[in-house]
């Protein structure tokens, strides 16, 4: 079976590659499979300029194509935050309920209409002796007034998307694999990789 290696320890970006790479057969490792490896800083001002950290240093190591993904919730009343800062805005042991529950709090009493908010997802391709390609994907939302629905991660449960009538949450992974900033950009990165089968090897 073809793999890809994917840099990250979030099991829960993990499962939505392998969710979107298993239809294609090839198998998703990622930093989950190498425990010792320390965690990459994360220096970027950027969702794209992390992601592309984190590609080229796990790239440079193994000697291998990498992706590296760096996501993120931005809220427009909030000025855009958390952004980059989104796995750990209430703090370094990125705990997602406290930091949804710390945008809930920021929130309380403003009003559905200036509740507008987006998921940012950036990819980055790094493949050795190559310069890293980036690809971007998003999709807006509203941030509800409390949690709702148990499937995904993160803020998904406070992450309504008009479009679907439902959270994130409670949306199915097929149904968030269509319309998910992290789908809409692998859909991007897949036309990156149709033309080099040999890199997924």
């Amino acid at each position: 079976m073809q793999e890809i290696m994917i840099a990250t320890k979030n099991a829960g970006k993990v499962k939505e590659f392998n969710n979107l790479f298993e239809i294609k057969g090839i198998k998703v490792k990622s930093l989950l499979d190498f425990p010792s490896i320390d965690d990459i800083e994360e220096t970027g001002t950027t969702f794209a300029e992390n992601a592309k950290i984190k590609a080229e240093a796990i790239s440079n190591k193994f000697k291998i194509p990498v992706i590296a993904d760096d996501s993120g919730l931005s809220v427009d009343y909030l000025n855009g935050r958390p952004g980059v800062y989104s796995a750990r805005y209430a703090g370094e042991q990125k705990d997602d309920t406290a930091n949804l529950n710390k945008v809930l709090a920021e929130l309380e009493g403003v009003p559905e209409d200036k509740r507008t908010a987006r998921f940012h997802c950036a990819l980055a391709l790094a493949i050795p002796g190559e310069e890293t390609q980036i690809v971007e994907g998003t999709c807006e939302g509203i941030i509800t007034d409390k949690p709702v629905g148990a499937n995904g991660f993160g803020y998904d449960p406070v992450f309504y998307v008009v479009a679907k009538g439902k959270t994130m949450a409670q949306l199915t992974k097929d149904e968030k694999n269509e319309i998910s900033h992290r789908g809409n950009a692998l859909r991007k990165l897949d036309k990156l990789l149709q033309d080099r089968e040999e890199l997924l090897k």
